[in-house]
């Protein structure tokens, strides 16, 4: 056994061809080489240029021809058909690439930004719609003005924001600078609706991602917003200004607290001085949404607030007026108590005139200001406030009730007397004595004044 035991063979080594691979460290640090090649493989050459980059500048340098749709421009229908068809092939794969989640080339993004200005940046014409009468209302301007080149305008556009939307912001600072920021403000002046509705979207877009042009973006609108207010004729139609006020109440609401003296200043020196044109019921809507998002963030700006709009009421111009009152009452809703016993007769004062305005849609809408609780609740919680506002309204619902021209406008006068007769009855029944009293005296004055005329007159008669 032990002899059989001494004739055991060592087992042999296993050959090279059944060799296990090596995991030693170094050969783990190969393997993860950004190459990701083997030792001792050759390295591929770099791949080259995409074809299908080439493709698509080519195209895009095709569409930088621009077509006016004018009857006696010479130009063919075909060609803008194919124009058109371009465009669209263009913006396919634009969207082909966003996609995707795979930037653009930056040759492409540089042909997109040449055509882009080339379709975009342009004369604007003459104005389609006629000067504004003094009163405000023109019943024979257009509803609308539609740009002619629309149909390559609005692909043009929608290329436009697609690339914004697929590139990064890195990409956007290195193509998109501030020449090509000034020349899309530019365009808010044109009078297609359409073109503004677009244009408010990519310039928004932009604002989003250029975090390092936003000072000089706020600083491009509001400059554009002053010279509509002190250097456009005021009859000139302002076109744009919703549009730039819709992103303004989109900038505002994401502004921080406490408001910096920039935003401040922006509220003072811009927001309020927009309410003196006669254009304001175009883009009210969005000037009145600015300014409340403000007093929202800040209170205490509600005294400026007020104060601007009341500088700047009109003296003709009714359906304005209609809308301040809007905007007053909207305001108070958010203020306290405190802040509107500051504000309180003013703001009464000039309601109070309104209730008294021969136009009835003025007239109504001043009245209507009582139907809202936290109006009421303010003048009457307050104290001391209803003895300073309620003697004006006294003496415009009595003037109502006696001599004013519509039936509508008494009635609600009635219900609104009845109301402010069941808050205040001893105040208002003093109120009302008072009134009495001195339209008595203006009366006897009155009546002495025309006694010293007649005097006068038979004098003068005498001495011929």
């Amino acid at each position: 056994m032990g002899a059989a035991a001494a004739e055991v063979v060592a087992p042999k080594p296993p050959s090279s061809a059944g060799k296990r691979r090596s995991t030693t460290l170094r050969f783990l640090f190969e393997l993860e080489k950004p190459d990701g090649l083997l030792p001792g493989t050759a390295k591929l050459p770099p791949p080259s240029p995409e074809p299908e980059a080439d493709s698509l500048i080519d195209k895009i340098a095709s569409c930088h021809r621009v077509f006016t749709f004018a009857d006696g421009a010479g130009e063919r229908e075909n060609e803008r058909d194919a124009k058109r068809e371009r465009l669209v092939e263009v913006l396919g794969e634009v969207r082909s690439a966003g996609g995707k989640q795979r930037a653009l080339d930056h040759r492409v993004m540089v042909a997109l930004l040449k055509m882009v200005s080339a379709n975009l940046f342009r004369a604007m014409p003459p104005s389609a719609y006629p000067p504004l009468p003094p009163d405000g209302v023109d019943e024979d301007a257009p509803a609308m003005v539609l740009a002619p080149s629309w149909p390559h305008l609005q692909v043009v556009y929608d290329i436009l924001l697609s690339a914004v939307t697929a590139a990064d912001a890195k990409a956007l600072r290195n193509h998109v600078d501030r020449a090509f920021l000034s020349g899309l403000l530019a365009l808010f002046g044109s009078e297609d609706p359409r073109e503004r509705d677009r244009l408010k979207t990519v310039y928004h877009q932009l604002y989003s991602k250029l975090t390092g042009e936003r000072a000089f973006m706020r600083r491009s609108m509001a400059a554009a917003l002053l010279r509509l207010v002190y250097e456009a004729p005021a009859a000139e139609r302002h076109c744009g200004v919703a549009e730039l006020l819709e992103i303004c109440g989109s900038i505002i609401n994401g502004f921080a607290v406490p408001l910096k003296e920039e935003h401040r200043a922006f509220l003072a020196r811009v927001l309020l001085p927009l309410h003196r044109t006669r254009w304001a019921h175009t883009y009210h809507r969005q000037l009145a949404y600015c300014v409340l998002q403000f007093v929202h963030k800040e209170p205490g700006l509600a005294g400026v607030v007020v104060t601007g709009i009341l500088r700047h009421w009109p003296v003709t111009n009714c359906q304005k007026e209609v809308l301040l009152i809007e905007e007053l009452e909207e305001i108070l809703e958010v203020i306290d108590p405190k802040q509107f016993q500051k504000l309180a007769v003013p703001v009464c004062s000039r309601i109070a005139r309104c209730v008294s305005s021969c136009s009835s849609q003025v007239a109504e809408r001043a009245l209507y200001v009582w139907n809202s609780e936290r109006f009421l609740e303010l003048a009457t919680s307050s104290p001391g406030v209803m003895e300073r506002i309620l003697p004006a309204f006294v003496a415009s619902v009595e003037g109502n009730l006696e001599r004013h021209w519509s039936k509508c406008v008494q009635q609600v006068t009635a219900s609104v007397k009845a109301l402010l007769e069941h808050v205040a009855p001893d105040l208002y029944a003093r109120c009302a004595a008072d009134l009495a009293a001195r339209r008595s005296e203006a009366e006897v004055a009155a009546a002495v004044r025309n006694a010293r005329w007649r005097k006068l007159e038979m004098v003068a008669a005498a001495a011929k």
